[in-house]
């Protein structure tokens, strides 16, 4: 008879720095790249893609992205930016040094998240289930259906890999799941309640979004939609 699986744990975190943020951002997708930040902003007529300087929040390049489209998740692979959008079932492909946009795809439903594990695109679409994509023919080449303690996890919003692990931010809470991607497993929890102060929230501050990792020096970048700060953490021991 098999064993029970390993408890699900719930990982806490500390902030190691902070730095500044567009409050104007609707945060949708985040990159680490080059010592800087690419970002993704949502909402019609006001979504953009960006590279911004890590430590003021100055926007340092950025197209527009035309009104007709909500802009979602971003990632980048082999010197391409892929950029989705929510409703309209198409995504951009830009060159990552000229932010020139070099053509468009389709995917059916929704565009939530989009990140990559170095061979294919992984994009989220509200839903429990995440879709692997070619980046080169978008075609589906597997899908996993994301499974907390049995149950369907949904809401799966802004995406990255992390060492071996998809990072996904639940929308509307401030819950980041770690998914094993090869089964689409929960295998741990981030609780990152209190992240951004009381005293720095207006009307207008929206929830948790936007994971960026640095591989090069392990260090995990952490926004929300409209935040006027954006964080680097360290993960602190997780308890089951």
């Amino acid at each position: 008879m098999s064993g029970s699986p390993a408890p699900l744990v719930t990982s806490s975190y500390e902030v190691v720095h902070t730095f500044p943020h567009d409050p104007a951002a609707f945060t949708q997708g985040l990159v680490f790249l080059d010592g800087d930040l690419l970002e993704s902003t949502g909402l019609n007529g006001k979504s953009t893609l960006r590279r911004v300087e890590l430590f003021t929040g100055r926007i340092l390049h950025y197209v527009r992205v035309p009104a007709e489209y909500f802009a979602e998740g971003m990632t980048v692979l082999g010197g391409k930016i892929y950029q989705l959008t929510w409703k309209n079932q198409k995504g951009f492909v830009y060159d990552l040094a000229t932010f020139t946009l070099e053509k468009e795809f389709a995917y059916t439903g929704e565009g939530w998240g989009l990140t990559t594990d170095g061979q294919s695109l992984i994009l989220s679409d509200g839903t429990h289930q995440l879709r692997f994509l070619d980046p080169v023919t978008f075609k589906v080449t597997r899908t996993v259906n994301v499974l907390r303690d049995g149950q369907p996890l949904r809401l799966l919003n802004e995406l990255e890999f992390i060492r071996g692990e998809i990072y996904a931010n639940i929308w509307q809470s401030h819950t980041v799941a770690r998914i094993a991607p090869a089964t689409g497993r929960v295998i741990g929890l981030i609780d990152f309640f209190g992240l951004l102060p009381d005293a720095d929230r207006t009307a207008d501050t929206d929830v948790l979004n936007g994971l960026a990792y640095d591989a090069a020096t392990d260090r995990l970048f952490v926004t929300g939609k409209r935040w006027p700060k954006l964080y680097e953490v360290r993960l602190k021991p997780a308890r089951p």
